[in-house]
């Protein structure tokens, strides 16, 4: 059995309306039917657009969110269905590291008090001496020099806060650390230093990590695995070089795309795909496979039947009806990927209609009647000297020289 294990887990939160009766009108579908495995020692990355309920979903495993439905089992025990109390002493072998370092950390607490707090709660260490000695452990694993603990947080740069924000979690011996976004709110040379970090701590206490974010090239480089999500659900799960060298799901393949590469002739060459239209609200998501409103290849059967994650071999499980056959080439592209997917509107779309329809038919072209004069240009024949019209053309038309008066 896995470390960790999620069965379908939903997370809604109700849409509330009115004054004196509040009811309940409809629900926020943050997280919509998530399962997936993490293996001990494993690091298993999240990635996905803004409100796809990446962090949602790490909260629910922590409970820090509730669970509306589906099973967190944790080491053979589902977390879902604990009892606060029982709940307590499971969160000390599951830990969390939050986007803000500096908004996670208690302004009005030194570094000494915000890491022996948890230890205090769940009685680790004999006294206050015992304590502060694990504390300096802890801080020399991370990097900071023990004169820290008497310091406040706003003492320290961004990269540091995020170094306490681990620390915090280490001092309790986690089996688990839920990473969210642990380095966007990081400058790029902190952010290398802060990852080197979490893979050191890996390998020598033997953490597991669940990685929440947004820069893929951060997650491919300390995943084993990598989960893509979309509006609330899992689209593709593969392991991560697999992931990278051939993306089966259109919203993978979208989001690859994306990413520069840091070479000029390979960057002008390749393929982007450039999706139309905005992310549908959860609170009203579409009906069948949630990509069909964006997705370049979507079918009749995408809009009715939602897909499931099915296993196309070594591990790699895409929820697509058809990726098999947009692999082959064998499925009609049914929407634009290039720039006019994002740049055309309805309005030009109809406008360019109708143009062509009038190219198309040689009737709806005016002809002059006989005796009327066809100007030739925006404004017309200029007239000369005399008053008569040059009409350019004339000997294409009967070979003849046009006269003058």
């Amino acid at each position: 059995m896995s470390l960790l294990e999620l069965d379908d887990v939903k997370v809604h939160f109700p849409v509330r309306k009115g004054i004196l009766f509040d009811r309940t009108v409809g629900h926020v579908y943050a997280v919509d039917g998530v399962s997936l495995k993490v293996e001990a020692g494993q690091t298993y990355g999240l990635v996905g657009e803004s409100g796809c309920g990446k962090t949602t979903l790490g909260r629910a495993v922590l409970r820090l969110t509730d669970i509306t439905s589906g099973q967190v089992v944790f080491d053979g025990t589902d977390l879902a269905k604990l009892p606060d109390e029982e709940m307590r002493t499971f969160r000390r072998r599951l830990q969390m590291v939050f986007q803000d370092p500096l908004g996670s950390l208690n302004p009005r607490q030194n570094i000494e008090s915000i890491l022996s707090e948890g230890m205090a709660a769940h009685k680790i260490g004999e006294d206050r001496a015992e304590r502060r000695e694990k504390i300096k452990e802890i801080l020399a694993k991370v990097g900071l020099p023990a004169n820290a603990l008497s310091r406040y947080p706003h003492e320290f740069s961004g990269g540091q806060r995020q170094r306490i924000g681990i620390a915090r979690a280490l001092v309790l011996e986690p089996d688990v650390i839920i990473c969210d976004e642990p380095v966007s709110a990081l400058d790029v040379s902190v952010q290398a230093q802060v990852i080197n970090l979490l893979e050191e701590l890996q390998e020598s206490l033997g953490l597991t990590y669940l990685v929440i974010a947004h820069d893929l090239a951060v997650v491919r480089h300390i995943s084993d695995v990598i989960g893509v999500m979309y509006l609330g659900g899992l689209v593709e799960e593969a392991p991560s070089d697999a992931l990278y060298a051939a993306p089966k799901h259109p919203y993978t393949k979208a989001l690859m795309s994306a990413v520069p590469v840091p070479d000029p002739e390979v960057e002008d060459r390749r393929e982007r795909i450039l999706l139309a239209g905005d992310l549908p609200s959860p609170a009203n998501p579409p009906a069948g496979c949630r990509f069909h409103t964006r997705c370049p290849w979507a079918q009749d059967r995408c809009g009715t039947e939602r897909p499931t994650l099915v296993d196309l071999g070594d591990g790699h499980r895409v929820a697509c009806h058809f990726a098999r056959e947009i692999e082959a080439g064998t499925v009609e592209q049914t929407r634009s990927t290039g720039i006019e997917a994002v740049v055309a509107t309805a309005a030009v779309v109809a406008k360019e209609a109708e143009v062509t329809e009038k190219v198309a038919d040689p009737l709806s072209v005016a002809i002059p009647a006989q005796g009327e004069r066809e100007p030739s240009g925006a404004e017309g024949a200029a007239p000369d000297a005399e008053g008569a019209e040059v009409a350019e053309g004339a000997e294409a038309a009967d070979g003849k020289a046009s006269p003058k008066s």
